[in-house]
C-alpha cells in the first residue's frame, strides 16, 4: 500500500491505544470530557459571534491576512473553525476527532501557516472561549474544571497539529531525497552511456567505422589466448590497397576517402560477428578471424571479399597477407602482425613482378 493510500493516523502510526496514552499524559479524563459537554449549550449560543471576533483578530496579523485574501477562503475557514469549536465541547475525542485534528495540521502546512501563528490563533481562541465560560459558570469549582479541561484538550490538539506539520515536512524531504536519488541514478546511467559511447568512438576509425589500431594488439592477444584454451586456430589477414596513391593523385583525396569507406563497408559486410576488423592506417586493413585456418581464410574469406568488392569497383586490387597461429604453436600478437605484414608485401611484390613486361 502506498503511503498516500493510508489515513493520516495510519501514516503517523497513531493507534487507539496511543490516543488514550496521550490523554493520560495530559491527565485528560472522562470527567474533563463531561465538563466540556456541560459547557456546549453556552458555546453553541455564541459560536458565530465568537468566530466573527476570532477572525477580526487574525486579519489584524499581516502574515495571516495575506493568507486569508478573499471571501471564499474566509468563509471556508469560518465553517472549519465553527466545526472545530463545537467538537471541542462534543465529548467525543476518539478516532474521528483525531483525524480532523491531523487534517487541520496538514491544511496549516499546505497554506504555509508557520507553527508560531497556530499557537497565536490557539491562544486567541482560548481567550475568546474563556469569556462565555466565565460568565455562564460563576461558581469557581465548575469554572476552573471547565477551563482546565479546555487547556488540556487544546494542548492535546496542538501536539497533533504539530506532529502532522512535522510529518508533512519530513515527507516532503523524503520526496525530494528520492527525486535527488532518481536524478543521480539517471545521471549515472547517462554518464555511463556517454562514457561507453566515447570509449566506442575512441576504438573506432572515424572514416570507415572499423576498429582502430589502438586496440589491435590487445584484441589479438585476447583472441589468441581464448583460442589457446580451446586449441583452435586463429588467422590474421592483412590487406593493402594496390596503387592507392594513384587514386588520390588522379581522382582526388575525397575519392580516395570514398574508396577507403567502400573497403570498410565490404569488410563489415562479409565478416562474422566474432571477427574483429581494423583499419591499420592509411590504406591498410587487418582482420582477426577466430577458429579459422589459413586455407579457409584464403579460399572463403578472401574469395568472398574480392567477389563483393567487384560489385562496387573492379579496377581496385589488394595485396593480402594471411598468417595462421595455433593450434600447434601460438605466436605472440606482434609476431602474428609482423608475419602477416611480410606476406602482404611478398604478395605485393609478386603482383608487381607479374605486371612487368617480359624480355621476349
Amino acid at each position: 500500500m502506498k503511503p498516500t493510500d493510508k489515513t493520516l493516523m495510519e501514516q503517523m502510526c497513531i493507534t487507539e491505544l496511543d490516543i488514550e496514552r496521550r490523554k493520560a499524559l495530559l491527565s485528560f479524563t472522562e470527567a474533563d470530557a463531561g465538563w466540556l459537554v456541560k459547557c456546549r449549550p453556552v458555546i453553541e449560543m455564541q459560536v458565530d459571534a465568537l468566530i466573527d471576533e476570532f477572525y477580526q483578530i487574525q486579519i489584524g496579523i499581516p502574515e495571516l491576512a495575506l493568507l486569508i485574501d478573499n471571501a471564499d477562503i474566509l468563509n471556508h475557514l469560518r465553517e472549519v473553525q465553527r466545526s472545530y469549536i463545537l467538537d471541542l465541547f462534543g465529548g467525543l475525542y476518539g478516532i474521528d476527532y483525531i483525524n480532523n485534528r491531523l487534517r487541520i495540521g496538514l491544511i496549516h502546512k499546505r497554506m504555509g501557516i508557520a507553527p508560531k501563528f497556530y499557537l497565536t490563533t490557539t491562544h486567541s481562541l482560548k481567550t475568546l472561549l474563556s469569556r462565555p465560560i466565565n460568565e455562564a459558570f460563576p461558581e469557581d469549582r465548575a469554572r476552573q474544571a471547565i477551563l482546565s479541561a479546555l487547556d488540556k484538550l487544546l494542548l492535546f490538539d496542538i501536539t497533533l497539529v504539530f506532529e502532522t506539520y512535522i510529518h508533512s515536512l519530513v515527507w516532503e524531504v523524503e520526496i525530494e531525497r528520492k527525486k535527488s536519488e532518481n536524478y543521480a541514478r539517471t545521471l549515472e546511467v547517462k554518464v555511463r552511456e556517454r562514457t561507453q559511447q566515447l570509449e566506442e568512438l575512441a576504438r573506432r576509425d572515424p572514416l570507415t567505422g572499423l576498429l582502430n589500431t589502438r586496440f589491435l594488439s590487445e584484441m589479438l592477444d585476447y583472441t589468441i589466448k581464448c583460442a589457446q584454451r580451446r586449441s583452435e586456430p586463429v588467422s590474421f589477414v592483412y590487406f593493402d590497397i594496390d596503387d592507392f596513391k594513384k587514386i588520390n593523385d588522379i581522382e582526388g583525396h575525397q575519392r580516395g576517402d570514398e574508396v577507403l569507406c567502400m573497403i570498410g563497408d565490404v569488410i563489415k559486410h562479409i565478416s562474422r560477428a566474432e571477427d574483429s576488423c581494423f583499419r591499420y592506417g592509411g590504406d591498410e586493413f587487418c582482420i582477426i578471424l577466430p577458429n579459422c585456418r589459413e586455407e579457409q581464410a584464403r579460399d572463403i574469406y578472401v574469395h568472398r571479399f574480392n567477389e563483393v568488392l567487384g560489385e562496387f569497383r573492379q579496377d581496385i586490387s589488394l595485396s593480402i597477407g594471411i598468417y595462421q597461429t595455433g593450434p600447434g604453436r601460438y605466436d605472440d600478437p606482434d609476431a602474428v602482425i609482423r608475419f602477416a605484414d611480410r606476406r602482404m608485401y611478398e604478395a605485393k611484390r609478386a603482383s608487381k613482378a607479374a605486371q612487368q613486361p617480359s624480355d621476349a
